[in-house]
Order: C-alpha cells, then sequence, then structure tokens
C-alpha cells in the first residue's frame, strides 16, 4: 500500500499556497481585473515569486531525495485543450482555479457559486470527452515529459540559478516601474 503522506504535504501545501494568495491579495477580482487590463501587476508578482520559490523548493527537496519529480506528457494539443478550458473559464468569471479556492475562502459569492460549479461541470465535461480526444487531438505535436533541463541536456541546477535570476530581474523592473 502506498503512503499517504505525500498527499498529506500536497494538502499542506496548497492550504498554504492559497493563504499566501489571499494575503498578496490575488483572490479579488479586482486585483486579476487589474492585471488583465495592465494597470495593477500584483497577480504577475505574486505568481513569478511563487514560480521561483516553488522550482527552488521543489528541486531543492528532490535533490535531498526527499521526494521524485514525475513530469508528465505534453502535447501542443494538450496545451491548446488546457488553455481554451482555462480561458472560458476565466473570461466568464475573472478567476482561475487556484484564485477560485482563495476566493472562495474569502467567503465571495461568485467565486462559490459561479467558480465551483464551472469546476465541477469544466471537469465532467472533460471526462466525458476525454477517451474520444485521448488519440487524437491530446496527441497532436507531442513533446513527452520534456522540462528545459532535458532539452537542454543538463543538470536541473543548471537551469534553476539563471532563470530564478531572470525572474527576480523581471520582478525589479515591474517594481521599479511602478506597476
Amino acid at each position: 500500500m502506498r503512503s499517504r503522506l505525500p498527499l498529506a504535504w500536497g494538502l499542506l501545501f496548497g492550504f498554504i499556497f492559497g493563504f499566501l494568495l489571499q494575503k498578496g491579495g490575488v483572490t479579488k477580482y479586482d486585483v486579476i481585473i487589474g492585471q488583465l487590463l495592465l494597470k495593477d501587476f500584483t497577480v504577475l508578482k505574486v505568481m513569478l515569486s511563487a514560480v521561483v520559490t516553488g522550482m527552488i523548493g521543489l528541486h531543492a527537496m528532490k535533490s535531498l531525495g526527499w521526494i521524485q519529480l514525475d513530469p508528465k506528457s505534453g502535447s501542443w494539443g494538450k496545451n491548446a485543450i488546457g488553455g481554451l478550458i482555462f480561458g472560458l473559464g476565466f473570461a466568464l468569471l475573472g478567476y482561475c482555479p487556484g484564485t477560485i479556492a482563495g476566493a472562495m475562502g474569502n467567503g465571495y459569492l461568485d467565486a462559490t457559486v459561479g467558480g465551483l460549479a464551472g469546476i465541477l461541470l469544466g471537469s465532467g465535461l472533460l471526462a466525458a470527452v476525454h477517451p474520444r480526444l485521448r488519440g487524437g487531438v491530446l496527441q497532436k505535436g507531442y513533446f513527452g515529459n520534456l522540462t528545459l533541463p532535458r532539452l537542454f541536456r543538463v543538470n536541473d541546477w543548471a537551469v534553476i540559478p539563471p532563470l530564478s535570476l531572470i525572474i527576480v530581474l523581471v520582478l525589479y523592473l515591474i517594481e521599479r516601474a511602478g506597476l
């Protein structure tokens, strides 16, 4: 029997991430709309900070042997379908799945009713059509479980510092511009 400890860790980190999303203000509709209108870059700053933190944290845990990373295979077709579903939900409600959960925690009715319904409806719809898509459009432009280190044939840590530096530089420039 597999250990449920990874699930417990995932749940704990999910709660922490949701808490930080809420504290960062990105569960507020006005902040998200401000990002889309390129007037308030809070969402971009929080998400880029999360990318750097998660990238370093996950790969540090991997290097210490605490976790195994198993990237899932991808394709341009999967990205297109996922982008369409994500974009449709985002356009209709103004939230992404992570911010829906945080906004529900804040008690926002639009996220609780519309967001939860959208997540359940979208998941059900994908489950219903997935068997028909699996051998067709989802395999278009298949690129396997490619990652940047695998693409460049280097160790993970050869990519993480320069990528982190680029992201931190972008964050600095956004902040310096007063965005």
